[in-house]
């Protein structure tokens, strides 16, 4: 029998050890903090109780998920793990340290896995004695809802732990997209210009009512102004800043005024009260909304692109990850393919030719020969 260790009982390592327990594998799981191990399986029980109330979920069911979740406060009671995931706080130096002492308590084969969503892989596992054994599975907040698992080796993660993993996790009912070790992975990465290009036109004088209600025409669930005021602009923004930096300060990433600005009103979105549109929703779509949509459409496919000449993922994955990460109607290479090559490559063009931050819009090599 396969068991799962979950190490960190916050919002996602509760929600990743909910979706083990419930697709039936044994699950242990610890935190350092007593208050949040104290208190795991009534949050759990908590949060299943509208969907037993609602028929979605049996009582008999909610029982049998429950008695799979053992909580611990020893870390040695992890030790029938073969596949440990951590969800701990996003610092390197302690996710190192967790995987040093796991990888002295687990069987030699178990697999070390890291939820990470802004470190390196290969930085975690660097100081292990074992570092084939270690990979990251990437998993999408609300975990029990998202399909979406981005899974992602480092240079020396070892095929079978790959495919464990994958295996496991796909028990589990997710959906598994390889993803290279590089920022942001697949879909942190390709969402940036959602939101990137959508600042730059507010930059430029657009209206963020017009923005959003062009991409809504476009077929998109939210536009980037109410996801923005959904996760919040300091998330936004420190998202952006992180891949900037990450990404050598490239100027696709260009964290644009108008989101420093809102951060620094106290304007964050639903959190607060008020957001770049919330408490209101976009207006009827402006006559142009077809332009704005390319142009978004455009830089998002320009992004995709340069990430798949940079090896390590497929047309494909990155399309399934951006429509189950972020409910996208479509996928980069389906905006390829419904816009064309020499489209997409005018609209880039044309935008290069008069920004002011030259080689943001330098289309990726394949395009070029699209």
């Amino acid at each position: 029998m396969t068991t799962v260790a979950i190490i960190g009982l916050g919002t996602m390592g509760l929600g990743i050890a909910q979706v083990y327990a419930a697709a039936g594998f044994p699950v242990i799981a610890t935190d350092a903090h007593a208050p949040s191990r104290d208190t795991a399986l009534a949050r759990l029980t908590a949060s299943l109780a509208p969907r037993v109330a609602s028929g979605k979920l049996t009582p008999e069911a909610r029982d049998a998920l429950l008695a799979n979740l053992t909580v611990t406060r020893d870390l040695a009671a992890l030790a029938p793990a073969t596949l440990a995931i951590e969800a701990i706080v996003e610092r390197l130096d302690a996710k190192q340290s967790l995987f040093r002492d796991l990888e002295t308590l687990l069987a030699p084969d178990a697999i070390l896995a890291t939820n990470t969503s802004s470190l390196s892989v290969a930085s975690i596992a660097a100081t292990l004695e074992h570092p084939e054994r270690c990979l990251g599975l990437h998993f999408f907040n609300p975990a029990p809802v998202m399909k979406l698992v981005e899974l992602v080796p480092h240079a020396s993660t070892a095929p079978a732990a790959l495919a464990r993993a994958r295996q496991i996790t796909e028990a589990a009912g997710k959906t598994v997209i390889s993803a290279p070790d590089c920022p942001g992975f697949i879909v942190n990465r390709c969402a940036r210009p959602y939101y990137g290009e959508a600042l730059a036109m507010l930059d430029e004088g657009r209206t963020a009512s017009d923005i959003d209600a062009a991409m809504l025409a476009a077929g998109y669930r939210l536009g980037p102004f109410q996801l923005i005021d959904l996760i919040g602009a300091d998330i936004n923004l420190a998202a952006t800043e992180g891949l900037h930096a990450a990404m050598g300060h490239h100027p696709r990433y260009h964290p644009f005024l108008p989101l420093r600005q809102q951060v620094e009103l106290g304007r964050l979105g639903r959190k607060t009260g008020e957001g770049f549109l919330f408490p209101s929703d976009p207006g009827p779509a402006p006559h142009d909304a077809a332009a704005i949509a390319l142009r978004i459409e455009a830089t998002l496919v320009n992004e995709a692109a340069w990430l798949l000449s940079e090896g390590g993922t497929t047309p494909q994955g990155i399309d399934t990850a951006m429509k189950l990460g972020l409910n996208f109607p479509r996928g980069p290479f389906e905006m390829l393919a419904l816009h064309g090559a020499a489209r997409i490559r005018a609209k880039l063009a044309a935008l290069e030719s008069r920004t002011a931050l030259k080689t943001r819009y330098l289309p990726a090599p394949c395009l070029e020969t699209a």
